[in-house]
């Protein structure tokens, strides 16, 4: 049976509709366009750290050293994600292997200073860009985006399965 439905309460459920239908395209946008340019950052560091290596590398400094299963947990995906992403970085030096402390059979994966150095050489890059990106913005306009992106993305950890 059609639900009874005020005129209002129809053009308010038609604007939502598209307001939502704005709304994911504007991420499938962003997705795509944050892809492209890697956020990767301006001058010679441009598209230099891909997604993975950038995101482990800043859990890495936030935590200090931690075990695989643990990384993995903290980033949301399998262990088996993490050791094939970190392998990489442990060949080039960004990332160390020292013996767990705890536990001498296991390790324990920690950001080399190597890996520091170049963590920070990114993050300024990036830092540089979204300075130029917003460049004009309001500081409340900047700082409200960055609230309204952080609540969405914690909205998506939220969501996921």
């Amino acid at each position: 049976m059609p639900e009874n439905r005020s005129p209002a309460a129809t053009a308010a459920a038609a604007a939502a509709t598209d307001l939502h239908d704005q709304l994911q395209y504007q991420v499938a946008v962003f997705a795509r366009r944050v892809e492209q340019a890697r956020i990767g950052a301006l001058g010679e560091q441009r598209n230099s750290m891909d997604r993975a290596a950038f995101l482990l590398l800043n859990r890495l400094d936030r935590t200090g050293a931690v075990g695989v299963k643990a990384l993995a947990q903290a980033m949301g995906i399998d262990s088996s994600t993490v050791t094939r992403q970190v392998a990489p970085l442990v060949d080039c030096g960004l990332v160390e292997r020292v013996p767990n402390p705890d536990d001498g059979r296991a390790v324990l994966l920690e950001l080399s200073e190597r890996g520091r150095d170049r963590l920070e050489e990114v993050r300024a890059s990036r830092r540089e860009l979204m300075r130029v990106l917003t460049d004009g913005w309001p500081e409340e306009d900047q700082e409200a985006f960055c609230t309204l992106l952080t609540r969405f993305n914690l909205a998506i950890e939220a969501h996921r399965p």
